[in-house]
């Protein structure tokens, strides 16, 4: 056999063997993994991939810090762009979800506030009637009876019905009233006082401070009286000086007071305190016989 020969033949088994291999290797990633060579030179892609999960995995549920995950959130931002888009009776259902699901979710705070102003603006509003009646005058009748009658207070008729001050009935006058059948449930350690209607949830008022007796106190009690002070002498609903009275809850066990305070001066001793302006809304939506429970 000639050189030439000799040469020609080796490159075609050359060329033979690495076609050979070639069409293993392919083989070996496309089809079957093979063992052997070809398990080092390119191990089964599937094994790799589970061991790097599960390598993943491990490290995750060895971090000292897991990630976190706030439903609540979510619901929020959904909220919000249904706000946006000005679908209230949506968005007050989102809200509302995570008031009553998510009441530890980080959105839970605005959430309540922005309910709170939606409950409130539909509450003392004349324009919408759920939950008022119109009431018409007889002869005999008076604000103060009518006031028990439907279980609501002088103050707040004259708010719904645009009285300034306190005028005489006429039989035939027509008088929107609604009951106050709210209740209170106060949570100091959260420094959170809240109004409800049954189970739904109505306002919320931050606590400004409290005394020592109710922090651990977990009890139902009722609203005992409600009262106003001006200028250190107590005025009546019907009085001018009423609006800018300083008003007073009572509670009877225990025995506290709930009351406004604007910050300044010494903070007044044995009460709840709440920002003026909370206070007067308070007044306006409670009655003496009101629940009130500690949380």
């Amino acid at each position: 056999m000639s050189l030439w020969t000799l040469i020609k033949t080796t490159a075609a088994l050359v060329v033979l063997a690495v076609l050979g291999l070639t069409g293993m290797l392919a083989y070996h990633v496309a089809v079957e993994p093979l063992g052997g060579i070809f398990s080092r030179v390119i191990p089964d892609p599937i094994r790799v991939a589970d061991r790097q999960s599960d390598a993943e995995l491990a490290a995750m549920l060895d971090s000292a810090e897991m990630p976190d995950i706030d439903p609540g959130e979510k619901a929020f931002q959904k909220a919000h762009e249904l706000l946006a888009l000005g679908k209230l009776p949506e968005a007050r259902e989102k809200l509302t979800a995570i008031v009553n699901v998510f009441p530890a979710s980080s959105s839970a705070p605005a959430a309540r506030r922005i309910v709170g102003e939606m409950n409130l603006d539909e509450i003392l509003s004349t324009t919408h009637m759920a939950g008022k009646q119109v009431h018409v005058v007889k002869r005999g009748d008076s604000l103060l009876a009518i006031a028990a009658k439907f279980r609501t207070t002088i103050d707040c008729m004259m708010h719904l019905n645009s009285m300034l001050e306190l005028r005489g009935l006429q039989p035939g006058d027509e008088l929107i009233v609604m009951p106050l059948d709210f209740r209170l449930l106060i949570e100091p350690n959260r420094k959170a006082l809240s109004l409800w209607e049954g189970g739904r949830f109505i306002r919320e008022y931050p606590i400004l401070g409290a005394p020592s007796s109710v922090q651990s106190a977990k009890n139902k009690t009722t609203i005992t009286s409600k009262s106003a002070e001006f200028e250190d002498r107590r005025v009546q609903p019907q009085s001018k000086e009423y609006r800018a009275a300083a008003k007073l809850i009572q509670l009877a066990k225990p025995s506290v007071r709930i009351q406004s305070w604007d910050g300044t001066g010494d903070r007044p001793g044995g009460a709840i305190l709440l920002r003026p302006p909370d206070m007067e809304e308070l007044s306006l939506l409670t009655r003496a016989g009101n629940d009130v429970e500690f949380r």
